[in-house]
């Protein structure tokens, strides 16, 4: 008789423990994403209070994106040596409390340094989601719950947005942040009731040899490089098209408020809907969807070139479709095709991920400059045209 334990009886679809996991990610969504995107329709008016340029306020939200994409290096191993729960309800509380503090920021510098720290704090999501639910999940319900947990990002990203638009129309910034910081602390009580401990995680020792052979290998994986690429070069163009279209409607012919900027991210949802979608795409079918998502995505910049504000809408609309149909493939992807070290492996797509966010801001900024938003879209396709490219590659391996 064998002395090895049993294997773990991972978690199947449809199954109370499934909801649970699922609902848990969720609100630890809402959480990071939240606090992460609640600053987007902001930045006008940060650049106003503070006094800086508009590329000068958008580093509010660009050094968050830097610090979390660089944490994950260090996170994702983290998560492979100690767990995946812990540490994420962890971040959660580190996160609750840097957005409070930052309520009580008296200068521009003292907000990007506390925004800094949030990245850090960020970063346990993104190093722990995706590798929690490889930990957990039969391999009939992953797809399933990876789709769910990229739709609570959009409803997070969606919801910190709106929320943050509305609030700072009627009160002010430090109520946003008050608000948000409070909300945060409560939901990560909830998750830390819901979310159950990961059924099929075994601990890797934690090395600094090992951890960078574990890169190496991820990086080395033929099956892997394209898709953070695509990763980061989808993100690095539809977060900062974001950021373009908040400057670009807040003047003429336009001029929306904070709120009415805030309620362009409802766009959102249609990538809730697309993450989900992207469930029922079989694993042999991947790369097509990933390219599809690509082409509704440059679809949608295109549309966005028109005037009136009910077209700029759907074309946001499309492009929110696109990229997050593109986005949970391709994080699938990842986790099925890692071999091991998964946390590393999701992490190193994060990385990719929000370095992309991070440096989109100035590779976009040149072409805003010489010719506003046409110039922005052009720019755009040119990386999705690249992203294309990459797609046809993994298919054909």
């Amino acid at each position: 008789m064998s002395g090895e334990p049993p294997a773990p009886e991972l978690i199947a679809r449809g199954t109370p423990a499934f909801r649970r996991a699922s609902l848990g990610l969720v609100l630890a969504s809402l959480v990071i994403f939240g606090n992460l995107y609640a600053i987007h329709p902001l930045l006008p008016l940060i650049a106003e209070q503070y006094q800086v340029s508009t590329l000068r306020a958008s580093n509010a939200f660009t050094l968050t994106s830097l610090t979390l994409g660089l944490s994950l290096l260090i996170l994702g191993p983290l998560s492979d040596a100690f767990g995946r729960r812990a540490p994420l309800i962890i971040g959660m509380a580190c996160t609750s409390v840097l957005t409070l503090c930052i309520a009580f920021s008296d200068s521009f510098t003292t907000l990007l340094w506390l925004r800094a720290l949030l990245g850090i704090a960020l970063g346990v999501l993104p190093a722990t989601a995706i590798a929690y639910l490889g930990d957990s999940m039969q391999r009939g319900a992953l797809i399933s719950a990876v789709g769910l947990y990229i739709g609570g990002n959009t409803v997070g990203g969606a919801g910190g947005r709106l929320l943050g638009g509305f609030i700072a129309d009627h009160v002010s910034l430090d109520a946003v942040f008050l608000i948000i910081g409070a909300s945060s602390l409560l939901c990560t009580l909830v998750v830390l009731l819901l979310l159950p401990p990961a059924r099929g995680f075994s601990a890797q020792p934690l090395s600094l040899s090992g951890t960078l052979r574990n890169f190496a290998s991820h990086l080395g994986n033929r099956a892997l490089l394209p898709a953070y690429l695509v990763g980061g070069l989808n993100f690095m163009v539809f977060i900062n098209l974001y950021t373009f279209v908040t400057f670009r409607l807040s003047g003429e012919p336009w001029q929306l408020g904070a709120s009415s900027l805030g309620m362009l991210f409802l766009t959102y949802l249609a990538g809730t809907f697309s993450s989900s979608l992207s469930g029922r795409v079989g694993a042999e079918r991947a790369t097509l969807g990933m390219a599809t998502g690509i082409l509704i995505f440059a679809l949608g910049c295109l549309v966005t070139l028109t005037s009136p504000l009910w077209l700029i809408i759907g074309g946001l609309l499309l492009n929110s479709f696109g990229f997050f149909l593109t986005h949970s493939l391709a994080n699938s992807w990842i986790n099925q095709n890692a071999t091991h070290a998964k946390a590393s492996a999701s992490s190193l797509y994060s990385v990719f991920y929000y370095l992309g966010a991070a440096v989109g801001i100035y590779y976009l900024a040149p072409f805003w400059r010489l010719a506003g938003w046409p110039a922005v879209v052009a720019g755009s396709l040119l990386v999705l045209v690249v992203n294309l490219a990459l797609t046809g590659y993994l298919r054909r391996r």
